[in-house]
């Protein structure tokens, strides 16, 4: 079998402490940022904080950077402007705007006027326009939690069935890690929280999760191999050590995507792919250093193989 990575004997579980302190920060970040979420302190994007989005298009080419201009008359600057590249209607955009609305149509009117002024030779046709109250928001924050939340307990049984109830608990504590040091970070940057950085959280978890099945299953081959009472740790270090190659090439080759993602997509495909960018990389992590960590700490106080 091709491998990137020679083989190696690398103590990964003698550095388990290093890692807990490590993962404590970011678990200890990720639960800030999402109590700061929950009472609405994080940089929320439109679907969750409300606000008022219009989709249309112009009459002939226009930058993204020439409609911010002409809205930053109204105090609109910082609105979200995406180019509907390959829509069915050239010049395409989407402009959304956070924040409450005390007049329906009150932000629709100002945009339109902002567009009209700047671009008086230039006409922005309004093809839709739609309102997100705070009460939708405050919905949409609680359902986007139960959704990780779901994951998390579906991960559980999942690997319970699996393996056992020792190993889904430790791949649902080092999944949920990971998922909580990306929200950490993303919040941390003061990037905005959307549905989108909400489906790449739920990926990351796929993603995490599927990393950490295959450490256990070799370490679930390994055991046929060692049996003997202290020689746990050996069959742990070794485990990993065996996937190295393969999780090295894995986790490269979707990095590599990613950056390319962030380098070539819009503004909102990048907070995306910054997302996952953190979430291959700590998951990666987690999967070498914590969940194996987590394994031998809770084997030596209670010893028990796992099927």
């Amino acid at each position: 079998m091709f491998e990137i990575i020679p083989k190696t004997n690398i103590n990964f579980t003698g550095r388990r402490k290093l890692a807990f302190g490590l993962s404590g920060l970011f678990i200890l970040l990720g639960l800030a940022a999402f109590v700061a979420i929950m009472i609405g302190r994080a940089n929320m994007g439109l679907d969750f904080s409300g606000g008022t989005m219009i989709q249309g298009n112009f009459e002939k080419p226009v930058t993204v950077a020439a409609v911010r201009q002409s809205l930053s008359a109204t105090g609109h600057g910082d609105a979200e402007i995406q180019e509907l590249v390959g829509h069915i209607k050239p010049n395409s955009y989407s402009i959304r705007v956070k924040g409450t609305v005390t007049e329906l149509g009150e932000v629709d009117s100002l945009l339109l006027s902002a567009l009209a002024s700047a671009f008086p030779d230039n006409a922005f046709h309004l093809d839709s326009s739609h309102e997100v109250g705070p009460a939708i928001g405050k919905l949409l924050r609680k359902q986007a939690s139960m959704a990780v939340l779901y994951s998390m307990i579906g991960i559980l049984i999942y690997i319970w069935v699996r393996f056992d109830f020792r190993v889904g608990v430790t791949a649902t504590i080092g999944t949920f890690h990971d998922v909580l040091a990306v929200l950490g970070i993303i919040f941390l940057m003061h990037k905005e929280i959307t549905l989108l950085i909400v489906t790449a959280l739920l990926t990351v978890a796929g993603y995490s999760l599927s990393d950490k099945v295959v450490v256990f299953d070799r370490v679930r081959e390994n055991l046929k191999l060692y049996r003997r009472k202290g020689e746990f740790e050996v069959l742990l270090n070794t485990s990993i050590n065996e996937v190295l190659s393969r999780t090295f090439i894995t986790s490269t080759g979707v990095l590599i995507t990613l950056v390319v993602l962030y380098i070539f997509g819009s503004s909102v495909i990048r907070d995306f792919a910054l997302a996952m960018f953190l979430g291959v990389a700590i998951g990666t992590y987690s999967s070498i250093f914590l969940s194996s960590g987590i394994m031998l700490e809770w084997e030596n106080r209670s010893p028990k193989r796992f099927k």
